[in-house]
């Protein structure tokens, strides 16, 4: 009989967020060798809209994968009240569906949301006496302390003994940078360190190649969005708190009256209006916003770029990786990175040589790094993209981090 694994993960295909669409392919990838139950919430949550399922838990399936979908309230991004309300919902009905399941054998939970996706997990375990895998794919409260989001030192306080609890009782962490073992070894101090494994997030290299400007689907896109003949500098992914994007907007306002640059922000998120409002009070006409594209449209939107933005805020070292850099390096295209020194994303984009970085909050430094990539010969880009890409072949691809995960659950 093969091992059931219940995968509590929140967002799930067709969501666009890119943990759901990261776990849809390992759970794909997996459900030959498994039986596997996933608990997520309606689709549409993570985009804010409003779900359809016609009852509080509502069943379906993705070719062999059996789903519990979550009937949650709306989130409005930009409350925290709402955030909270949508959590705690989470919270409890993912939990009580995760109890309901019958002959479970190991319970896989990530680190969403913040704090509670562990405690699930270490409910189901103790409840269900079922191993437990932990997937930390941001550390909290460590995230939330480094945007200041809330003032409570003793909230945050309380959440790390929390989510300490439940690493100290997962059968194998896994983390998604190398950067994160520093942040658990710190939390641990000279206490007895829970099993831990890193498994680098990946996007799939086949899927995503790079593409010249004049193919056809490039090119529609272009210029579907007036950005023919342009310099591209896109940012494609979440607009959300940790990047400080409410500041980085306002490099673009020094590019105003360049006709032949343009900024491409493609996503949804907490920031995104008031990026939106800035661009509309300066008046800046060569900033533009996109929805997320499709899926299978990102290998056309993602090679639409000279070059792309890949950021995260100060403080964020350690705690989260952001997953949009290895679409850009499966694209071949060249990295402008707002990172810290020594974090997993500078790392490997300082060992492929993909592109260039400076530090988070270095404004003038992102200014004349979008200067010097403008003003850099085509070839010296193009080739600087495809390093990245060989890089990705040979380290990053998705077929690897797969296969590490299969190991370590036929291994539980």
């Amino acid at each position: 009989m093969k091992k059931k694994i219940v995968f509590v993960i929140n967002y799930f295909y067709p969501d666009p967020a890119s943990t759901g669409q990261l776990l849809t392919e390992l759970c794909l990838a997996l459900q030959d060798s498994f039986r596997i139950t996933v608990i997520a919430a309606q689709p549409g949550s993570y985009a804010g809209g409003e779900g359809h399922a016609m009852s509080i838990f509502e069943s379906s399936s993705l070719e062999k994968i059996r789903i519990v979908r979550l009937k949650l309230p709306k989130l409005n991004k930009q409350s925290k009240i709402s955030r909270l309300k949508y959590i705690l919902m989470y919270f409890v009905l993912a939990t009580v569906a995760m109890l309901k399941e019958k002959s479970t054998d190991i319970i896989y939970t990530i680190s969403t949301p913040p704090v509670l996706g562990g405690l699930i997990g270490t409910i189901g375990k103790f409840l269900k006496r079922t191993r437990y895998v932990y997937n930390i794919q941001d550390f909290n409260p460590e995230q939330a302390e480094a945007v200041s989001y809330a003032k409570n030192h003793l909230v945050y306080s309380i959440a790390r003994s929390i989510d300490n609890f439940s690493c100290r009782h997962a059968d194998n962490i896994v983390l998604v940078g190398q950067d994160m073992v520093e942040t658990l070894k710190h939390r641990f101090m000279e206490k007895k360190m829970p099993h831990y494994q890193v498994i680098n997030n990946w996007t799939d290299e086949h899927e995503i190649v790079p593409l010249p400007k004049k193919e056809p689907h490039v090119a529609g896109f272009l210029e579907e969005h007036q950005l023919t003949g342009k310099f591209i500098v896109m940012y494609s992914g979440n607009l959300g708190l940790y990047y400080d994007l409410e500041n980085l907007i306002k490099v673009t306002r020094p590019f105003k009256d360049f006709d032949n640059i343009a900024f491409v922000f493609i996503g949804d998120g907490a920031m995104k209006s008031r990026m939106q409002d800035y661009v509309i009070r300066e008046n800046i006409a060569n900033v533009h916003f996109l929805p997320y594209q499709p899926k299978n449209f990102l290998k056309y939107s993602l090679n639409a770029a000279d070059v792309h933005l890949v950021v995260n805020q100060k403080g964020i070292k350690g705690v989260s990786v952001p997953s949009k850099l290895y679409g850009v390096m499966a694209a071949g295209k060249p990295v402008l990175g707002v990172l810290e020194s020594g974090s997993e994303a500078e790392r490997l984009i300082r060992e492929s040589g993909c592109g260039l970085v400076v530090e988070p909050m270095d404004y003038t430094g992102v200014r004349n790094l979008v200067t010097a990539f403008f003003n850099m010969e085509q070839e010296e880009r193009e080739q600087m993209g495809l390093s990245g890409r060989n890089y990705l072949e040979q380290h990053l691809t998705r077929d690897l981090s797969i296969r590490k995960y299969k190991q370590m659950l036929l291994s539980l």
